[in-house]
């Protein structure tokens, strides 16, 4: 009995973890079924070649998640056949025998019927999301992918003090753009956080700022303080990304005629 019940718990857990991990995927941006069948292949160790798999696999978080599908998957195999083995290799007569087997499928019937269930479903996904959410920190979101994070552009944090050259600026002022730096949202000190930030949004001290673009621009725009030379610094940025995107221009243009070939 002992060994059937321990059988019964590896199969309960398996397709708990195979929802966790089809969760953690949907989160990735796979799609419901996609999700749901690359956990269980990963898990049960299919290895289907299909497209999604590429998508998987070049994807880091997605990766991580199918690593460990895979390592518990083999270990949780393993011990399913060994606990099915010691269940009919006990000595007894045909009616125990009889017995444990009608337990045993009775119990994978009942779970089978649990996991099938819409309402258990969606139960136990919003457990699991809420818990995913609240006691990991797991980043499902690949900014490297979703940003072309490549050379020389970066996502950073700008923190801005008291003689900083932007501090007390509206954004229309700071002309962030016009040096190559693109601002996404203002973390504000007391915890609001500002997306998208309009023109007339003024950036105070002590504001976290959320910067995209070259890594030199943004490393320079947090060196530079208050005064004429803060001013001129900002000019001259403000040429050199002229010339960056003349390079840039000049690039696309070559990059058009030999396709155009």
């Amino acid at each position: 009995m002992i060994a059937i019940i321990s059988l019964l718990l590896v199969v309960f857990l398996s397709i708990l973890i195979t929802r966790i991990a089809t969760i953690a995927l949907t989160h990735t941006g796979l799609t419901r079924q996609s999700a749901r069948f690359q956990a269980r292949s990963a898990f049960s160790g299919a290895g289907f070649t299909t497209s999604e798999s590429e998508m998987v696999v070049s994807h880091p978080v997605r990766r991580k998640i199918v690593m460990t599908l895979i390592l518990i998957g083999n270990a949780g195999i393993v011990a399913a056949i060994s606990t099915l083995i010691l269940t009919f290799v006990q000595q007894g007569d045909t009616t125990r025998l009889t017995l444990r087997i009608v337990i045993l499928v009775s119990g994978i019937l009942v779970l089978w019927l649990l996991a099938s269930s819409k309402w258990v479903d969606r139960q136990l996904s919003r457990i699991v999301d809420i818990m995913l959410k609240r006691y990991t920190s797991l980043d499902v979101r690949d900014y490297a992918s979703l940003l072309h994070l490549t050379g020389e552009y970066r996502l950073a944090e700008l923190h801005i003090r008291k003689n900083d050259w932007i501090a007390g600026r509206k954004l229309s002022e700071s002309r962030l753009r016009a040096e190559g730096v693109n601002l996404l949202g203002i973390k504000k000190p007391d915890g609001t956080y500002i997306g998208n930030p309009t023109p007339e949004t003024r950036l105070e001290y002590n504001d976290n700022l959320l910067l995209y673009g070259r890594i030199e621009a943004i490393k320079e725009l947090d060196r530079r303080q208050q005064g004429l030379k803060g001013d001129i610094e900002h000019h001259q940025a403000v040429v050199e990304q002229q010339h960056v995107l003349s390079e840039q221009e000049s690039q696309e243009s070559k990059a058009s005629q030999k396709s155009g070939q």
